[in-house]
Formats: C-alpha cells, sequence, structure tokens
C-alpha cells in the first residue's frame, strides 16, 4: 500500500536538505515516536519571505512559527502540531543561532535610576529546566487538588492545542470577558476521579475553586520541560534586572 505523506501536515521529509539534529528538552517522552531530537533545517532566503510577512489578524503562532516548523523540520512521523511549547522554543532557538548568531540584543530600564540601557543574551547559554515530577508512561500528570480534594489527570498543551484555544478567543464576543483560563483547563485536565467524560469535566471546571485552578497551573508550569528562558543582567547602577526572552515578531527580524 502507498504511503502518502501531507508534507502540509508533517513538514519537510527530503533529507538531502541540509540540516542539524536538534536536541528536545522534553526527551520525546510525550510523543508516540518517543524521538529525543528532530531534523532542522537551516533557513534559507525563501524563508524570508514568512518571516516578512505578518498577518496583524493573526496570532504569531499561526502566521510565524507554523509555517516555519513545517519548511524546517524533517520528520515523517511527527505533525509540528504535536509538539509541545518547550520543544518548539528549542527548535527555534536554533534556528535564529544558525540564521544570526547567537547573540539577543535587548534594550531595559534600568530599575534604579529609569534610564534605559542595552543588554546582550547568549541564547546558546540557556539551560533546560529540569521538572520536579516525571510523567506516567502515557505523558500524562496525575494529581490531587488541594480544595475540592479530585484526582485529575493533566496533560501538557501542545502547539495544536494553543491554536484552536486562538481560534475560540477570536470568535468570542467584543466586550465579554474571554473564558482563557477554563478553555486552557479544558485542554489540560484529560480525566476526572478516573472519568473522562467531557460534559463532567466542563461542569467541574466551571465551578472549580480558585485555589485548585492556581494549583493545576503552577504544577504544569514547574513540570514541563523547556529552556530556562529567565537570564539576569547586571544594569548600569549595578542592579539586576531579569529578562525574559519572548518569541515574538522582533525574535526573528533582528536586522529586517
Amino acid at each position: 500500500m502507498e504511503n502518502n505523506i501531507n508534507v502540509s501536515q508533517y513538514g519537510q521529509i527530503d533529507f538531502n536538505l541540509p540540516h542539524d539534529v536538534v536536541p528536545l528538552p522534553s526527551g520525546g517522552i510525550f510523543y508516540p515516536s518517543k524521538k529525543k531530537s528532530v531534523k532542522v533545517g537551516y533557513l534559507t532566503a525563501a524563508d524570508e519571505n514568512t518571516l516578512l510577512t505578518f498577518d496583524g489578524n493573526k496570532t504569531i503562532k499561526e502566521t510565524l512559527i507554523l509555517p516555519l516548523l513545517r519548511g524546517k523540520i524533517y520528520e515523517p512521523d511527527l505533525r509540528p502540531e504535536d509538539l509541545l511549547d518547550g520543544d518548539i522554543e528549542a527548535i527555534l532557538i536554533f534556528l535564529r543561532n544558525t540564521s544570526f548568531g547567537d547573540t539577543y540584543n535587548v534594550t531595559l530600564v534600568d530599575p534604579k535610576t529609569s534610564n534605559k540601557f542595552e543588554a546582550t543574551i547568549q541564547l546558546d547559554e540557556l539551560n533546560i529546566k529540569k521538572p520536579e515530577v516525571q510523567p506516567d508512561s502515557d505523558g500524562t500528570y496525575t494529581i490531587l487538588l488541594p480544595k475540592s480534594g479530585a484526582t485529575v489527570k493533566l496533560k501538557l498543551l501542545n502547539l495544536r492545542d494553543s491554536l484552536e484555544i486562538d481560534k475560540s478567543l477570536e470568535m468570542y464576543p467584543t466586550g465579554r470577558v474571554a473564558p482563557v483560563i477554563t478553555l486552557r483547563l479544558n485542554k489540560q485536565i484529560v480525566e476526572l476521579n478516573g472519568s473522562s467524560d467531557r460534559n463532567e469535566i466542563s461542569r467541574f471546571i466551571e465551578n472549580m475553586p480558585i485555589m485548585d485552578s492556581k494549583y493545576i497551573r503552577n504544577f504544569l508550569t514547574k513540570n514541563e520541560p523547556r529552556l530556562d528562558l529567565d537570564k539576569e543582567v547586571i544594569a548600569p547602577s549595578g542592579e539586576k534586572v531579569v529578562v525574559t526572552i519572548n518569541f515574538g515578531v522582533e525574535f526573528f527580524r533582528p536586522f529586517f
């Protein structure tokens, strides 16, 4: 039987193109293939079309990050949409380092004098954050919530989940409070007290105590494998300033 692979879903499959191997912070334990690293191509002149084209009506993930991943990941059995945020960040760091160099210049404000100053961060010196708890064999976490006493099974969000949440928020009526927290929880909680009934889970989330919601958020933040994107720099006054690297439009347009 012929195996037809949709390149738009899985990314590139031409292994003759120049590429390198990028280790994944997750170690691949959350994916069926269990791949600890992925083959990633280098940005080319043709990719500048993507870097220079940004639709302000869409999110960075949809307009910039997803097209880059589809064009640069050379793994026929791995959809870019299945990747976790931490693994995506490692790939984006690689693409930028091999295209524009490993220095990241930022403009900051000295907290003591309120004067602006320039700082340089070495992107090749970023460390991987070590999770406090390892996931179960199926890539999920089972935890007991402190307030309600409910037992929930959690999963980390992948790019597909994030895009679906963004789409839902775009369709939400203007002027009303967007349900960002509950949308994320509905993706993160896959089982409640042994039940995977989505209606039951949704009802529970709507009435979840804030203490439980915060507990889930903190737990996943501590245990998602990813790069440590916080760097400490010293301002001219001697004060310490913490910089968090973000992946907005300017991250890939330092010289445009």
